[in-house]
């Protein structure tokens, strides 16, 4: 799609952007400001046993194996007091957590073995939820912001594709999992700063082999000028046997191919969709 292709070419917080900020000594953020709109990023190493038990508990779900709970993408609005920003835990506390929606297949009881070995030594931490940390996370706002209301307009992709410079660039992974061996669970954050406008795409990718493949991508655009943010959230899901025979016609290495969130984008069908904006003051 034209959003990967753009997002693929590179060139304090107004809410914590996790409760273990404080925990280990942290690396300044990378930041940049332009016309009144502050972006920032952070990336640090997977959190530890203890911040890795006091998440658990705070969950009541236990984390992916590997678990980023200091990194976050934020972008503040300073007038407004507009934000919205990005983090694993708030991420986390989206998955179902009653197991409802779990993938009733024979890898459920491989991931639950795993996870007990996993987090050996802490307490009920393997519960009936989706084992699959599938998210609809759209981002968490600050307490000032304004609500977003529908919207049917599009993000302006034409505006996305000019050949501007572009300012600032980053790739940030909130969470990870394996799923026992038996495929990948990941949400990460993607963001392209140009000097009038920006875009973020935040991408859940869940490939569980021979069972289902799922992408769940949140986009922010915003608009430096007239201060308009969109917010579109799509949903897209297929059999994993289906998404395999359908790239077999082609004459791309199927195995790399069923890895590649972006080329599995493009023939996913679409499950969910829907959009948003705001202006903001000032």
């Amino acid at each position: 799609m034209v959003e990967e292709r753009i997002m693929n070419s590179r060139s304090a917080p107004a809410v914590p952007p996790t409760m273990h900020a404080a925990v280990y000594p942290t690396k300044r953020p990378q930041e940049i400001s332009v016309q009144g709109f502050r972006i920032s990023t952070q990336k640090l190493p997977i959190l530890k046993a203890d911040p890795i038990e006091e998440m658990t508990r705070k969950l009541g779900i236990a984390p992916p194996e590997m678990i980023f709970g200091d990194n976050y993408v934020m972008i503040e609005h300073e007038k407004s007091g507009w934000g919205i920003n990005f983090n694993s835990f708030d991420a986390l506390d989206r998955v179902d957590k009653t197991g409802q929606s779990m993938l009733q297949v024979a890898y459920s009881k491989e991931w639950q073995k795993s996870r007990e070995k996993t987090h050996e030594g802490i307490k009920e931490v393997v519960k009936p939820f989706d084992w699959s940390y599938s998210t609809d996370y759209m981002g968490t706002l600050s307490p000032k912001a304004p609500p977003f209301e529908e919207t049917s307009d599009p993000i302006p992709i034409e505006l996305l594709t000019r050949p501007d410079p572009i300012l600032f660039f980053d790739e940030v992974v909130l969470y990870e999992d394996e799923l026992a061996d038996n495929g990948i669970a990941m949400l990460s954050c993607k963001i392209r700063v140009m000097p009038e406008r920006l875009l973020l795409l935040t991408r859940f990718f869940m490939r569980l082999d021979n069972v289902l493949i799922r992408l769940r991508d949140t986009r922010v655009y915003v608009d430096f000028a007239t201060r308009e943010v969109i917010r579109e959230y799509q949903s897209k899901e297929c059999e994993y046997e289906k998404v395999r025979q359908t790239l077999a016609n082609t004459r791309g290495d199927v195995p790399a191919l069923m890895r590649d969130a972006n080329r599995l984008s493009e023939i996913l069908p679409l499950v969910e969709k829907r959009s948003e904006r705001v202006v903001l003051d000032g």
